[in-house]
């Protein structure tokens, strides 16, 4: 964005580098395409390492990627973003009809509450169940337990937000949120 707009995303709004930090800051127009990177992070080695190795490479390529995001080599490890977005790739390359379903729990809670961090908890607590109703190998179940652990401790400030009643709505239009 420093590009863009001669600001650091890091010094405004959450400070985070996800997707939803972008898409609050500076409209769709820029967050799609951070969220589609995201994604695409997490999807590309997992789908390659289930393809060519197997699913616990796979899970394994994959939880690497979310690590990267949560503390990216780039910015010396320091804060990153929170992982769903790469999670949600992830989850698309090793076991499709898992990441399908945390997305459409994502889509579903988001429209109802409009609140990106209820979507994600509740979309990454979706994963165990999904993984083990659809009968998935067992890296896939592990990783999916794993994931939604690290998807809630990576939101504890939303959720301390939420229990007080100060996290902030989701608006679509840029710059624009609300309590």
């Amino acid at each position: 964005m420093r590009l863009l707009h001669g600001e650091d995303i890091r010094t405004v709004g959450s400070g985070n580098i996800g997707a939803t930090n972008v898409w609050r800051r500076y409209g769709a127009r820029l967050g799609v395409p951070v969220m589609a990177l995201d994604v695409a992070k997490g999807f590309a080695p997992a789908l390659l390492a289930t393809i060519f190795v197997d699913h616990l490479a796979g899970v394994v390529a994959g939880g690497a990627a979310m690590l990267g995001h949560w503390r990216p080599l780039f910015m010396r490890f320091r804060r990153g973003g929170k992982v769903v977005a790469t999670c949600g790739g992830a989850f698309f390359g090793v076991a499709p009809l898992v990441g399908g379903i945390g997305f459409v729990v994502w889509i579903l809670v988001f429209s109802v509450f409009r609140y990106a961090s209820v979507a994600s908890i509740i979309a990454a607590l979706s994963l165990p169940a999904a993984a083990a109703a659809l009968g998935e190998p067992w890296p896939v179940d592990v990783f999916a337990g794993i994931a939604a652990l690290a998807v809630v401790v990576l939101h504890r400030a939303n959720i301390a937000r939420l229990r007080a009643g100060t996290e902030t709505r989701f608006r679509f239009r840029r710059g624009a949120v609300t309590s």
